[in-house]
């Protein structure tokens, strides 16, 4: 037992150093500058505003190039996150103010005019990050005011920008970049354009600890309404805990706990009496279910996103993704899961040698494959898209091969492992009671008792319990909220693990007091369309 506990704290602590390294820094690595010390400024991506999703990297679009345009190297999480840092044409010097500083003088071209102005016709906006901290602005500007027809719209670029950072002692606390409304390109006109690129920069002094300078980019989710809403959230679903707590206590007690009395003083009297309902099927409850290879496979891979799952709640409550921390999140669910693969391949090969069965190495292959082979031909596909698109959501070959590594030398053999380990556990399945040589017949069944309409009702009391709190997850899974709630969050998944679990007890019940032996693959799916309703909101 001793020897768990110091393998799990070793996991966690791994987990968390993997992610802190995530983090991208300044080239001055304790954020400390003396006056002209050359600050890193970034120039990240641009996209249409309403879709940020969609992005593309800075100099796609006819911006001044440099001569050699300087990539950041990024860790794995940011490139998955379609980071694509590159060093910025602005110059800001710490602690050196700039009234109008020339980038470039350029000379549009038709195509770049267009280009531009679809950009613009789009709501296109720009991200940057200044010493880790990150900043937005619109490229332009259209005038449709009074005007029917799209073709007399009028499209104005944005060529100043003004930068406003605020300091204390020798460290940066904030950034806003302004773009001046009077410093505008006409766009309108399919013709060559002369642009002069210019910006300006105005250094203030400010109180705010450097340790705080993160907290505005979390403040918006943790407003006194917004709290209020959450909080209103988890009364929701805890009323909806009780009612589900009381509905399955009074199954039990009344129900359930007589005839076990019944039939642990009296055997004789029960077997003189003719049994009705779910006891009447108690010689074909633990009856194995069909294709128990695949159930065993899938148990494995729920148990391992499980595990996922608390282990990633685990580093949210201890701050690890704190706002804007690039890439965190992507690689510790990378890392996580290569990790944990060892959990699925012990569950499922234990919970398939219980169940009597011979090819575990199948059963090994199927487990490692239901999660990753789905995954895999959904990202061949999406992939391809992105890559047909320019867009920075495609991955660069060698973050392909570094994960494909990762799946070979560390996910596959610790899922072999753990198979191994399951197999020579030696767990039997011990039934309650005796199954019988032949199945009953299943009597026909009402269409309201059938898989489909109890799935569905099983779906929508978990996401009925946590449909406001998803609201907020898909504001800034599709959206440009961040969500920093996690303790609350963390609640709410609590919640759902209670409300599923219980739905999912008191439909299995009815099933069985309907005299429906097949039990096993409906249980799974009953726990499972939650997901399935989730997936369909998002």
């Amino acid at each position: 037992m001793e020897k768990k506990k110091k393998i799990t704290v070793s996991l966690v602590g791994t987990i968390v150093i993997l992610c802190s390294l995530t983090h991208v820094r300044s080239d001055a690595s304790d954020h400390r500058y003396k006056e002209n010390d050359d600050v890193p400024l970034y120039a990240n991506k641009v996209g249409p505003f309403h879709n940020p999703s969609e992005t593309y990297r800075y100099f796609d679009l006819p911006f001044c190039l440099p001569v050699h345009v300087q990539e950041k190297k990024e860790a794995l999480g940011e490139v998955l996150n379609g980071d694509r840092l590159v060093v910025a044409p602005y110059k800001l010097e710490f602690l050196k103010d700039k009234e109008s500083e020339t980038v470039c003088q350029k000379k549009l071209k038709q195509e770049d005019v267009s280009q531009f102005r679809a950009a613009v016709s789009k709501d296109y906006y720009f991200q940057m990050y200044y010493d880790d901290l990150p900043l937005w602005g619109f490229l332009g500007k259209f005038d449709k005011e009074g005007k029917d027809d799209p073709n007399e719209y009028k499209y104005y670029l944005f060529k100043h920008l003004h930068f406003e950072i605020f300091y204390n002692k020798d460290r940066v606390i904030e950034i806003t970049v302004k773009s001046d409304q009077d410093a505008l390109v006409d766009l309108s006109e399919d013709k060559e354009v002369n642009v002069e690129f210019t910006y300006s920069v105005k250094w203030k002094d400010t109180d705010i600890s450097f340790e705080k300078r993160m907290e505005k980019y979390s403040q918006s989710s943790s407003l006194p309404h917004h709290l209020e809403i959450h909080w209103f959230s988890i009364i929701n679903s805890c009323v909806t805990v009780v009612l589900l707590t009381g509905f399955l206590a009074t199954i039990l007690m009344r129900v359930l706990k007589n005839d076990f009395v019944k039939y642990a003083h009296d055997e004789e009297a029960a077997d003189d009496q003719e049994e009705t309902g779910w006891k009447y099927i108690h010689g074909d409850v633990f009856r194995y279910p069909k294709y128990r290879s695949l159930f065993a496979a899938a148990l494995g891979s729920g148990t391992q996103l499980f595990t996922l799952a608390t282990f990633i709640f685990l580093l949210a409550l201890v701050g690890v993704f704190y706002p804007y921390n690039r890439g965190a999140l992507f690689t510790a669910l990378v890392v996580i899961y290569a990790l944990t693969s060892g959990i699925a391949g012990y569950t499922a090969a234990s919970f398939y040698c219980q169940l009597e069965g011979n090819n575990w190495v199948r059963n090994l292959l199927l487990t490692g494959s239901l999660f990753c082979g789905p995954l895999f031909f959904t990202f061949c596909f999406l992939n391809t898209v992105a890559i047909g698109y320019s867009s920075t959501a495609a991955l660069p070959f060698g973050t392909i091969v570094v994960i494909f590594l990762i799946w070979t030398l560390v996910t596959s053999p610790l899922l072999v492992l753990g198979g191994i380990a399951g197999k020579n556990s030696k767990a039997e399945f011990q039934a309650p009671c005796r199954t019988a040589k032949f199945p009953r017949e299943i009597p026909p069944l009402p269409w309201y008792r059938r898989t489909l309409p109890q799935m569905a009702m099983a779906g929508f009391l978990p996401f009925s319990a946590i449909y406001i709190e998803l609201y907020y997850i898909f504001a800034s899974v599709w959206g440009h909220r961040i969500y920093t709630i996690y303790s609350i969050l963390f609640i709410v998944f609590i919640i759902l693990l209670i409300v599923t679990a219980f739905i999912t007890m008191a439909l299995t019940y009815f099933q069985l007091a309907a005299e429906d032996h097949e039990w096993w693959w409906r249980y799974y799916f009953l726990s499972q369309l939650s997901d399935i309703v989730f997936f369909h909101r998002a």
